[in-house]
């Protein structure tokens, strides 16, 4: 069910609502940069989840999907009190409720962000393709021309495939120095795990294997598989796995 809630920043936040009536567990869903609450990942999680009783909450970060706002309200703070709002609706809706979290790459990075300087319900986070290091994916991957219109005019149209092109800022990229997650994250009550594909190049696996290994976190390698997870049965094994943390 499409549902609209009011974000803490003005703009209002575009949803679907998966949730289950007296499911005892239900999962946030984060999508990945340049995709949307509406991700094949995403209705994927969702409905491996309910055939288990576990009702899932997705949302738009801005500039993304349905969001009614551009790029100019794509930052690291708007992303988090984003996901803080959606975190305060579910609670209101389902007061007795387990909370878990369910992140791709982008998303995962804003969840381990929040987890670590958010007052939060969760206790269950899991993490695809985590993009635990933005900066350095940002610094490879943009361009010298890029830069020079980011110079120029303080922001960049990106359409690499996107469910709609992404206007990047200079402020933007400035808050991606700001929140280096190595520095920011602390082991703490949230169980975290984590799976990520030997073959991804958009998110290298050696940054996830540091991020695992500095914070001792469960890390399920995926031979072969991409960022996207599209080889033979890859999907399956993210929803197995993913399937298996939640109902422990």
């Amino acid at each position: 069910m499409n549902e609209i809630i009011a974000g803490q920043n003005g703009y209002d936040i575009p949803c679907i609502n998966n949730l289950i009536a007296d499911a005892k567990l239900a999962v946030i869903i984060s999508h990945g940069f340049g995709s949307s609450k509406e991700s094949q990942t995403a209705q994927t999680i969702t409905k491996a989840l309910a055939k288990y009783g576990i009702g899932t909450f997705s949302y738009d970060f801005p500039a993304h999907g349905d969001s009614p706002v551009d790029g100019d309200m794509f930052r690291i703070g708007n992303c988090i009190s984003d996901l803080t709002a959606v975190e305060a609706h579910v609670r209101k809706m389902m007061p007795k409720v387990e909370i878990a979290y369910f992140s791709s790459s982008f998303g995962a990075y804003i969840n381990i962000i929040y987890l670590a300087s958010c007052k939060h319900a969760g206790r269950k986070s899991f993490l695809r393709c985590a993009a635990v290091d933005m900066p350095c994916i940002f610094r490879r991957d943009t361009t010298p021309e890029q830069y020079a219109l980011l110079n120029n005019q303080g922001f960049v149209m990106l359409d690499k495939c996107y469910v709609r092109p992404l206007k990047i800022t200079r402020e933007f990229l400035h808050d991606l120095n700001n929140y280096d997650v190595f520095k920011l994250y602390h082991p703490g009550m949230t169980k975290i795990a984590m799976i990520h594909g030997t073959a991804d190049i958009t998110a290298p696996i050696d940054d996830a294997r540091r991020f695992a290994k500095k914070f001792g976190l469960e890390l399920t390698e995926v031979a072969g598989a991409d960022h996207r997870f599209l080889i033979p049965g890859g999907m399956d094994q993210v929803v197995g796995t993913a399937v298996n943390f939640f109902k422990q």
